[in-house]
This record gives structure tokens, sequence and C-alpha cells, in this order.
């Protein structure tokens, strides 16, 4: 099992830029891959950040560019660094980690809010 808690959401302004973070409650060199993901209301669950083994990393064409998924072994974090937040942004942002076997868990998830 592993535990994940997500922070760094908040309100920002059109333009601007948060860091999220999702620290791990075990060794991230334990964990296959981990992401993160959005949700709008009303919209579907999206895939927007991926890295696995440590260096495979992949984006959703929607945030590439702007977003960057990056990892901190030595504090079993991983973060996702968004700039040039648009209001189309505005979601539940949450991560998930996959497991040897495709065990899947998720934090609980943090709001971010683009402001015009």
């Amino acid at each position: 099992q592993v535990q994940l808690v997500e922070s760094g959401g908040g309100l920002v302004q059109a333009g601007g830029s948060l860091r999220l973070s999702c620290a791990a409650s075990r060794s991230i060199f334990s964990i296959n891959a981990m992401g993160w993901y959005r949700q709008a209301p009303g919209k579907q669950r999206e895939l927007l950040a991926t890295i696995a083994s440590g260096s495979r990393i992949t984006y959703a064409d929607s945030v590439k560019g702007r977003f960057t998924i990056s990892v901190d072994s030595a504090k079993n974090t991983v973060y996702l660094q968004m700039n040039s937040l648009i209001p189309e942004d505005t979601a539940v942002y949450q991560c998930n980690a996959i497991l040897l076997g495709g065990y899947t868990y998720w934090g609980q998830g943090t709001q971010v809010t683009v402001s015009t």
C-alpha cells in the first residue's frame, strides 16, 4: 500500500504559476509509476502527466510545454509545476501511484482555481 497526500493548490490569476506536491508514504523507488490527473466539474478525469521508473515522462497535449512533472526521491515526492495557467485549468488535481501488480492508489486531491 501507499498513502498519497497532495498539497499546493489554491487560487491564482490567469498567467500565474503553482507547484503541486504529492508526498508518498513509501520510497518512490518502490513505485512503478506516478501520475497527475485533474477533474473539472461536469468533465471526465483527465490524465496530465506521468513518470515511470523514475525517468520516463509523458504529458497530455493540453499541458505540454506548460506543466512539468518531477521527482524528489529524497522526499518521496512528485511535483507538478504549472505555468501560464488559464481558467480552463480550474479543477481538482489528484496524483496516483501504481505499484507492482497494477495496484493503484489515489490521493485526496487539491483544488486549483484560475481566475480571469
